[in-house]
């Protein structure tokens, strides 16, 4: 498992580089740092790659946690979307995940 200095160094490289900034997002995640962090990072690795679903949930969850309610709903639905349309390289699996998070949050 990369540590987050290492994904740190990615984004530094490369900071339209997808993978970086969804693997930075997720590890701050993780590891309980900075949301505000998080969301920024994620926030660019859904407008990367707007089919990836892992990065709309880790998006989704962390504006939840600040109460950022309105703008998780797109954010979410949106991933939802890319997994159930095909278009996405997996990411089936998080739809009951999003779709529990939207009705908790009111949609």
């Amino acid at each position: 498992m990369m540590d987050i200095d290492a994904f740190r160094q990615m984004v530094a490289k490369n900071p339209k580089g997808f993978l970086g900034r969804y693997g930075l997002g997720n590890k701050i995640l993780q590891e309980s740092g900075n949301l505000e962090e998080a969301i920024e990072h994620l926030r660019v690795a859904t407008q990367l790659d707007p089919t990836h679903v892992a990065s709309h949930l880790g998006l989704g969850r962390a504006l939840i946690s600040l109460g950022r309610k309105d703008e998780a709903k797109p954010i979410l639905q949106a991933g939802i979307d890319a997994a159930q349309s095909g278009r996405s390289s997996g990411g089936v699996d998080l739809v009951p995940e999003m779709q529990t998070l939207l009705e908790r949050i009111g949609s």
